[in-house]
């Protein structure tokens, strides 16, 4: 079998080697042959879809793995020390002092009921740090190199009193405090704003460069690592299939898989076609021996089905594809370009209509006096950092934000601002698609009873319940037999597709979603705002779409709105405000997008 493996000039501090995981009862591998080494300061992008197992590659590295697996084989040796040979007691004074994680979500990290400065000051104690005083002054050398404040007001916040990016922060810093020489980050920028986001990257970089800590940074987003990463490793179906500088991997992919990806990421700068990669990862129980990726594969052949060796197609660039030879040259992204449909300020009629919305929380404006005209089949992306009021706003739309005044008029009719002041066909006319699918289905209601539930509670119905079930799970794309699972066998972006389908039940006019991509691997959000656009075109939706990623604004939008603090500050069709931003914060947003290609 091979395994991709590389020499690196300096000598490493990490060094993963032959690395496999399998499933407790070893009848399947979850990941093997897994073999790559960092030096000191080096930053590696872990890259790969759900169910690659990138997670489990970087947790394997703190010698942690999830319950029902094992790791089976290989060595994560780190500063000369093999972590797996070691006994679970000595095992837990390395973690956090030599290799310490960062996860995606801050709360799984920072203790709810205790303060920031508890929590930092006790990081230290546990492993060893006794004297007080010293431990208050790297304190708050790492608040300072995290970019937060170092004072003793904000040593005795609680998390909840942070945002979302703070809290990044405080966990950058517990993991960064006892200087170690490995941190392993798994998506801790994934649901971030995009500013907020390329502060957290530019705060890894200058972190690991200032104390030479080598990081794997695991990501679902090649435009995300492109830029941060000394080196990218591309994963699928538990294998390292392509291994390379990141400059090689993005610009001279030699893997269909990695192209596959690379031509799935949109981009903030150009108008791209929006493609998918056919079909979905294997089971862990239908991998094949050979390629992973055959059955995906458009240049597949019989021998891709027999064991691989590995091909070094340049200098420390390798691929696990005996067809890199046969592979096109990759086209340059640049050129791959699309005119937009471009909506004018005189886009048509008027379907939805915002005068004077002012909306407030206990009191505290957060909305002040928006005026916004939403045009008959219009996609209208309303985009802006956390905090700057675009879920509010969806939400005074959707009539799921009461604390508000002004009016919301929708084809002439006016619109309430609460659910219980609007009539049945008013709250069928107007839908709302949650960020969440995973919190918006109910777990012990079937896929088929939640998308009945708006049928029977706002009437509309035509024929048969079952009948209308199966034919919104086709206008999804899912199966029939869909409609008798329960929400935790289906993957995340199947959970999205359910919730769009109980959307459509009601044949609603308006179709309102609040950052329904923003958790999704680039793939699987590629194919469902592809859905979305073939939905808005099959039925003419007007849409209203929330997110804080331009590029998404780019594929899907014909108008954009700018919101900033509870204001419009820009407006107009995609390609004008993109191309020609007016307003400074705009023109923020749009360096703080990750991109594959420079504007």
């Amino acid at each position: 079998m091979g395994t991709i493996t590389e020499q690196r000039p300096r000598k490493p501090v990490l060094e993963v080697a032959e690395l496999a995981v399998e499933l407790t009862n070893g009848s399947a591998h979850v990941v093997r042959d897994i073999a790559f080494a960092l030096a000191p300061g080096e930053i590696l992008g872990l890259i790969g879809e759900s169910g690659s197992g990138k997670t489990t590659v970087g947790s394997a590295i703190l010698g942690h793995v999830r319950p029902g697996t094992t790791i089976s084989g290989g060595r994560v040796t780190v500063d000369g020390v093999d972590l797996l040979a070691l006994g679970s007691k000595e095992l837990r004074r390395w973690r956090g002092r030599v290799v310490s994680y960062v996860p995606q979500d801050p709360r799984a990290s920072l203790n709810p009921a205790m303060r920031l400065g508890s929590q930092l000051h006790e990081a230290l104690a546990v492993h060893g740090e006794a004297d007080r005083s010293e431990r208050l002054d790297r304190i708050r050398q790492v608040l300072r190199e995290v970019k937060l404040p170092h004072d003793d007001r904000f040593l005795k916040r609680y998390p909840h009193e942070l945002s979302g990016g703070q809290q990044q922060r405080v966990v950058l810093a517990l993991s960064f405090i006892c200087r170690p020489k490995v941190v392993v980050l798994d998506e801790p920028t994934t649901g971030l704003d995009v500013t907020t986001q390329a502060h957290v990257l530019r705060t890894v970089r200058d972190l690991c460069r200032a104390h030479d800590t080598a990081a794997v940074y695991v990501s679902h987003d090649l435009a995300v690592v492109a830029d941060l990463a000394d080196r990218i490793a591309v994963m699928y179906a538990g294998r390292l299939v392509e291994v390379g500088s990141a400059a090689k991997v993005t610009q001279e992919a030699a893997h269909p898989y990695s192209r596959a990806l690379l031509d799935v990421v949109p981009d903030p700068h150009r108008r791209r076609e929006i493609r998918t990669i056919r079909g979905s990862v294997a089971p862990l129980h239908e991998r094949s021996d050979g390629c992973v990726f055959a059955e995906r594969c458009d240049f597949v052949e019989p021998d891709c089905h027999r064991p691989i060796d590995v091909v070094h197609v340049g200098e420390a660039h390798t691929a696990l594809c005996r067809r890199t030879d046969a592979l096109p040259a990759p086209k340059p992204v640049q050129e791959e370009g699309i005119p937009a449909s471009e909506v004018g300020d005189d886009a048509g009629d008027v379907y939805l209509a915002v005068r004077d919305l002012r909306a407030a929380y206990r009191g505290a404006e957060v909305l002040h006096g928006i005026d916004l005209s939403l045009p008959r089949g219009v996609v209208t992306a309303v985009v802006g950092e956390s905090g700057s009021g675009k879920t509010t706003l969806a939400r005074c739309l959707g009539g799921l934000h009461d604390e508000a005044t002004g009016e919301v008029v929708l084809d002439g009719h006016r619109l309430g601002f609460g659910a219980r002041t609007r009539s049945a066909k008013d709250r069928r006319a107007v839908q709302y698609i949650f960020q969440s699918a995973s919190e918006a289905l109910n777990p012990r209601k079937t896929v088929g009873r939640s998308i009945e539930q708006p049928l029977r509670t706002l009437g509309g119905a035509r024929g048969s319940l079952d009948e209308r079930v199966e034919s919104l799970l086709s206008d999804v794309a899912l199966a029939a037999n869909t409609a008798d699972a329960y929400p935790a066998r289906l993957s995340g972006g199947e959970r999205q597709r359910v919730t769009i389908a109980r959307a459509l039940a009601t044949v609603p006019s308006v179709l309102i979603c609040d950052e329904i991509t923003s958790a999704l691997d680039v793939s699987v959000q590629s194919a469902i705002l592809l859905l979305l656009k073939r939905l808005c075109a099959d039925s003419g939706l007007t849409m209203l779409f929330v997110t804080h990623n331009l590029a998404v604004v780019r594929a899907i939008a014909d108008r954009v709105v700018v919101l900033s603090e509870g204001r419009i500050v820009e407006e107009g069709p995609v390609g004008r405000v993109l191309d020609r931003p007016q307003d400074p914060y705009t023109r923020q947003l749009l360096g703080d997008t990750p991109s594959l290609i420079s504007a």
